[in-house]
């Protein structure tokens, strides 16, 4: 567990987060976009780094990031492996001493065997013993942690979102289509067998014309007895430093920061990294993103055409950069609306619906999928479907790092593939810079950049209605 003491591979990973293309921080997609668009797909059996495992190999992972999410992936790894999945935690890397020692301590303790742990995620990733990464780092590491595993010719669960920013997204697209490595982005709700019952039900023309959703990911972490102080207002630890002769407190401040703007040690950027913009994209991207994908599976769709966000700091007002209220509208080529709403100051939360011209979907209490005709059209769907409302049964799927686990194997595409996590971080982003820039802001998915104005000014709709 040495101190990262490489110069070398310091020197070059910082040249690699400085590059425009990896770490670029704008919003317009540049020219190399539409180069990206014509990259065909490696297959997955056939990949173009790394080797495949046989049915009956150990999948062997290494976790980069042990903090939070990162502590919890290595919890539900261990518990799977001593339930007798064909798994072993091998490896982990994390920039914070403390962290790193607890985790070698938790692996000891479950499974008897003693791992290694790296300060330099990229000494895991040379290890041909490591088939496999789970990535829990905070979201601007994400870009260049997954591109690196999936050069390196390994499998990624990188959790949501993908990347900081679309330029990333569309890079680590590309990195994934040309390497034939299997990816999952860890947004659990894409493995809810709700939203793939949605899918079925919608594309069936069981709702009719799709026409307005919304969904709602709100909580309340300030005041009472749980308060928090604010959401993402973490505990930080007293002693925690850059200081390398600190023992278990140090943290390597350089290494964390990676292709983020330099700046003198800060334990709340550190612990509270989704409070600050550096970093993070806040409500957005920390938990919209849990609808916005599986929505984007369940309705069909890619990315919005004409995108607004509002919300404010309008009660959490601590050193936070990110609203603690925020709201994001959507329009769809395929003429539809989608509304997404947010509060860490209240919990009442607006239920999930999905409304169609001739019904609507919502959860049902029982777990499954309600799905109510309008008045108008009570007649049409009790002659389709039996009565005016149903419940339709969920199915057993598997959980999302189970799908990922066998998609390893299997070579077959996740739950929450590279194309639908990436069309969800381009959704989030645009929400984000729309609400700090205070402006409509318009996209165009066949384009794969921001436009000036609507890709169809006159709203000639590519999609018509087509109603049974």
């Amino acid at each position: 567990m040495a101190k990262h003491q490489d110069m070398d591979r310091r020197d070059f990973l910082n040249d690699l987060t400085r590059g425009t293309a990896v770490a670029g921080a704008g919003l317009l997609v540049a020219s190399s976009a539409y180069a990206r668009k014509s990259t065909i797909p490696t297959d997955p059996h056939l990949p173009t780094t790394g080797t495949l495992l046989n049915p009956d190999d150990t999948i062997g992972i290494g976790i980069i990031g042990v903090g939070g999410m990162g502590s919890g992936h290595l919890g539900d790894l261990l518990s799977r492996e001593k339930n007798g999945q064909n798994i072993q935690v091998r490896a982990i890397s994390d920039v914070y001493t403390r962290r790193q020692k607890n985790a070698l301590k938790r692996v000891e303790q479950q499974t008897g065997r003693t791992i290694e742990a790296y300060f330099d995620y990229t000494q895991l990733l040379e290890r041909d013993d490591i088939h496999a990464v789970v990535i829990a780092t905070p979201d601007h590491w994400h870009a260049l942690n997954a591109i690196h595993a999936l050069q390196a010719g390994k499998d990624v669960y990188c959790q949501k979102p993908i990347t900081h920013t679309i330029e990333e997204a569309y890079d680590l697209r590309e990195t994934v289509y040309k390497t034939g490595r299997v990816f999952q982005c860890g947004a659990q709700r894409c493995s809810d067998d709700f939203f793939w019952q949605a899918r079925d039900f919608i594309q069936q023309g069981g709702i009719g014309k799709l026409l307005w959703v919304q969904a709602d990911y709100s909580r309340n972490s300030k005041g009472g007895p749980d308060d928090r102080g604010g959401e993402w207002n973490y505990h930080i630890d007293a002693d925690a430093t850059n200081n390398p002769d600190a023992g278990d407190a140090y943290i390597d401040w350089r290494q964390w920061l990676g292709p983020a703007k330099r700046r003198d040690f800060s334990p709340p950027r550190f612990f509270q990294f989704r409070k600050f913009w550096d970093y993070s994209g806040g409500i957005a991207t920390d938990l919209l993103y849990h609808y916005i994908a599986p929505l984007t599976i369940a309705l069909g769709t890619t990315t919005p055409e004409r995108v607004s966000a509002n919300g404010g700091i309008w009660i959490q007002k601590d050193d936070r950069e990110v609203p603690d209220t925020f709201m994001m509208n959507l329009d769809y080529p395929q003429d539809f609306s989608m509304t997404l709403t947010s509060s860490m100051a209240n919990a009442q939360a607006n239920p999930l619906m999905i409304r169609g011209h001739r019904a609507t979907i919502r959860h049902h209490e029982s777990g499954g999928m309600h799905v109510s005709a309008e008045k108008q059209f009570e007649d049409w769907f009790k002659k389709e479907h039996g009565a005016n409302e149903i419940i339709v049964d969920l199915q057993p799927r598997d959980d999302h790092m189970t799908n990922w686990l066998k998609c390893i194997k299997t070579r077959e595409k996740c739950h929450l593939d590279i194309d639908t996590a990436c069309d969800a971080l381009v959704v989030t982003r645009l929400g984000i810079e729309s609400y700090r820039q205070d402006k409509i802001l318009f996209w165009d998915h066949e384009e794969q950049r921001q436009t000036r104005k609507h890709p169809r000014p006159h709203r000639d709709s590519k999609y018509p209605v087509q109603e049974s």
